[in-house]
């Protein structure tokens, strides 16, 4: 099994200044804001996994190896440095050029979620990083760009959080969606016949393991100058490049794989559009939904051995979901690993691995599964993902999921031994009664 695997520059913007910053010695002067994955090829680049422990790291003699928190709301002001009479007021919208002229967080950022925000961008292969106070509130941040009787498409099977805001702007603002399925190519090119406001794409989709044709849907996308948003929680940037594949915008929950341990709420946005940052800072600083310090801090120290947690938990999952195809309980696997899957080719072209999420039917009723995974005793039974522990979940339970089969499982492989989840599978597994 061979995924594509990208070498990728790390040069990023100052989410602040929107200058670049350059993280493995080569000048900014050899890149341009238009072009940053675009490198001279002689030049040295750092691996994914490089990036992701050393980006965003203070750079000075005496300064300390990585980001300290800084729980800091207000700062200092000099009275020569700031507002003038040309400048009547400070609206706290606008990028603070130097840290000397920081005034109050929420407008000019915080040392622990700019170090945050720079490493992000440089996983992302370069261009602006955004920290949001959760992934929903990254997700309303992008789609609050809508006018009043936009046109969206949109998965037919995406989170049911983004599915609940578009049908709140359906509502409120008239907006017209259009759900299509993640993997249905043709119906997507087609819709875009004519253009809509905006394309959001999730992939693998949550929770049907769905892989998208990023590339030729973002082809078409640019073309006609339609924004396209895609989701990547569930294959971290170090599988899955959007902005390379010509999206706009670039989505991660930060609560799930980058934090890594289930302990904080946070979304990340990242775009190489001077623009659309700027107009994602002014809705994060006017709404307030900027990430507290330290869910910063420890979502940055999450990034850095997203690598290793990473490895581990795809690893797991490639081997649990060849388990699970040959259980006799098990009536589906979903997991873009397998050969057999229908989203495999796919994900081997455009992604640097399947990932660690799988979802699997079985045999029986939705409250017979229920009562059968009341016999788990490792994996737990939770409704996010990502962390270094195993959880498991039958979507079907959860009020606007009734359309999801309903003896689906959502499996999100952690790092604990293969051999114990598979135990703790069976467990569950062995006892169900088929419906006949």
């Amino acid at each position: 099994m061979t995924f594509c695997r990208d070498i990728l520059p790390a040069v990023c913007l100052s989410p602040r200044t929107g200058s670049l910053i350059v993280v493995d010695g080569s000048s900014p002067d050899d890149t341009t804001a238009g072009s940053l994955n675009r490198r001279s090829e002689g030049r040295r680049r750092h691996h994914l996994e490089t990036v992701a422990v050393i980006a965003g790291r203070p750079e000075h003699p005496g300064e300390p190896l990585n980001p300290p928190m800084v729980p800091a709301s207000n700062y200092r002001m000099d009275p020569l440095i700031g507002t003038t009479d040309d400048e009547p007021g400070h609206d706290h919208t606008s990028p603070a050029p130097s840290s000397s002229q920081r005034l109050y967080s929420r407008g000019d950022n915080n040392p622990t979620w700019e170090a945050l925000e720079t490493a992000m961008a440089a996983l992302e292969g370069g261009g602006a990083s955004l920290a949001f106070s959760s992934g929903m509130a990254a997700i309303s941040a992008v789609l609050s760009g809508l006018d009043s009787g936009a046109t969206v498409l949109a998965p037919a099977d995406c989170y049911q959080g983004v599915a609940g805001l578009l049908e709140e702007g359906s509502r409120r603002h008239g907006w017209i969606i259009h759900w299509i399925p993640t993997d249905d190519t043709d119906s997507w090119l087609e819709a875009m016949a004519k253009p809509p406001d905006l394309a959001w794409l999730e992939s693998p989709s949550n929770p049907m393991m769905l892989v998208a044709d990023l590339p030729t849907i973002c082809r078409r996308a640019i073309d006609l100058g339609v924004f396209t948003a895609v989701d990547g929680t569930f294959a971290t940037p170090l599988l899955q490049q959007p902005l390379d594949l010509g999206a706009t915008v670039s989505i991660h929950s930060a609560t799930k794989f980058i934090g890594g341990h289930s302990d904080l709420l946070g979304g990340l946005v990242t775009t190489r559009r001077p623009d659309v940052a700027e107009r994602l800072r002014r809705h994060q600083t006017l709404h307030g939904a900027t990430m507290g310090t330290l869910e910063a801090f420890l979502a940055l120290r999450g990034l850095r051995t997203l690598p290793l947690r990473l490895e581990r938990a795809q690893a797991s999952a490639l081997e649990l979901a060849r388990r699970l195809q040959q259980h006799d309980k098990v009536t589906a696997v979903h997991y873009p690993g397998l050969t057999s899957d229908p989203g495999h080719e796919r994900a081997r072209r455009t992604m640097g691995g399947p990932g660690a999420m799988i979802s699997f039917q079985t045999v029986g009723d939705g409250p017979g599964l229920d009562r059968a995974m009341s016999k788990l005793s490792l994996i737990v039974t939770a409704t996010s993902l990502g962390g270094v522990e195993t959880t498991a979940e039958r979507r079907a339970r959860l009020a606007g999921q009734e359309h999801i089969p309903q003896t689906l499982i959502r499996l999100s492989v952690g790092c604990e031994h293969v051999d114990d989840l598979w135990h703790d599978l069976t467990e569950m597994l062995d006892p169900l009664a088929d419906i006949v």
